[in-house]
């Protein structure tokens, strides 16, 4: 089974997760812009059972593009925000891709809130929403 460390900027924030993610996905909207600091953010999800968080975290709950709540989780000390839960999947954590040790973690197979997207990002081919998963989608 595959085992992967991610953590913060100065490391005190961890989460180690088994198995393969059940998504990674690249977010457009505005939200994840500001957060991240890009022009997107890529997430990996587990479901949370898989995950072993330790260290020291705050949050910051925001309202989604969606309507509905995100709550971020950062670290107190670098302020890298390292994971989330939302929800419309409370069973699961969204983990930031950067946060990863290594590189082997499976592209974005889905791309969200692309109605937001900066029109020189290109995405990979995959599933292509113009909103959220709930929302029309691109063909």
């Amino acid at each position: 089974m595959t085992v992967r460390n991610a953590h913060c900027h100065c490391g005190q924030l961890r989460i180690e997760t088994t198995g393969e993610p059940f998504a990674v996905v690249m977010c457009h909207c505005r939200g994840c812009q500001q957060r991240t600091g890009a022009p997107y953010g890529v997430g990996a999800y587990f479901k949370a059972d898989t995950c072993n968080i330790s260290g020291s975290s705050n949050g910051y709950v925001r309202t989604g593009t969606s309507g509905k709540p995100f709550k971020n989780r950062f670290c107190p000390d670098c302020g890298t925000t390292v994971y989330w839960v939302a929800a419309f999947d409370t069973d699961a954590v969204g983990i930031a891709v950067g946060c990863f040790e290594g590189d082997d973690l499976p592209p974005p197979s889905r791309s969200v809130w692309e109605s937001e997207r900066h029109h020189w990002v290109t995405v990979p081919p995959g599933d292509r929403w113009l909103e959220g998963r709930d929302g029309p989608k691109i063909q």
